[in-house]
């Protein structure tokens, strides 16, 4: 048995192997489409027959182990609460790069000039005018701008806890996908280990 934690599984089955993600499609009422059979359903009747069926679906000339079938299998069947076929796609294309979620670590809102202006002499905020005065200038009452530099934070917090909602509901399917593998028992050379990325790597 190969023991991998649930990343590197996704990864191996995604990357290595190229298993491929087949969602299941919904049923056309006007087709007169029934519902068919779920993907856990040919799993079960597989492991009931006790080999792989040569069926000879995709990667034709080539092998994918069944393990990885069995994990991609795992991931298509993403339940709706978690993101369904969007996450499930998600979870399959940043395995198949090697990629964890951007959570944009170390980012700090920071307040900025909207625009900056650069000449020889270095970069200059830009301005704008805001109002006028009547000051008194050697004697004389002048009219002058009132100018101020319109700033923005950078990068929004807005942004920054959008990426790591992001990140928790990649480790939530991940965490799912994990248990399913664990309860399956249905994997024969790869055995996945209760590891997890961190939950909260900011905090």
């Amino acid at each position: 048995m190969r023991m991998m934690s649930v990343q590197q599984a996704l990864e191996w089955a995604f990357g290595k192997e190229q298993a491929q993600l087949e969602l299941p499609e919904r049923p056309d009422p006007d087709l007169g489409q029934g519902h068919g059979f779920g993907l856990e359903y040919v799993l079960m009747q597989r492991a009931a027959l006790g080999c792989k069926v040569d069926g000879g679906q995709h990667k034709i000339g080539s092998y994918t182990h069944e393990d990885a079938e069995v994990i991609a299998a795992t991931v298509a069947g993403m339940p709706d609460h978690l993101g369904g076929k969007r996450m499930a796609i998600r979870v399959a294309e940043l395995a198949r790069a090697g990629l964890t979620p951007d959570w944009m670590p170390g980012a700090v809102p920071r307040c900025v000039p909207v625009d900056i202006k650069r000449n020889r002499h270095g970069d200059r905020a830009v301005s704008v005018v805001v109002g006028t005065e009547r000051v008194l200038i050697k004697g004389k009452w002048r009219t002058i701008d009132v100018r101020a530099c319109p700033v923005t934070w950078r990068p929004y917090p807005e942004q920054i806890a959008s990426a790591r909602r992001g990140y928790e509901d990649w480790w939530a399917a991940l965490d799912w996908v994990r248990d399913g593998l664990l309860a399956g028992g249905m994997l024969r050379e790869v055995q996945v280990t209760e590891r997890m990325p961190k939950d909260l790597p900011w905090v």
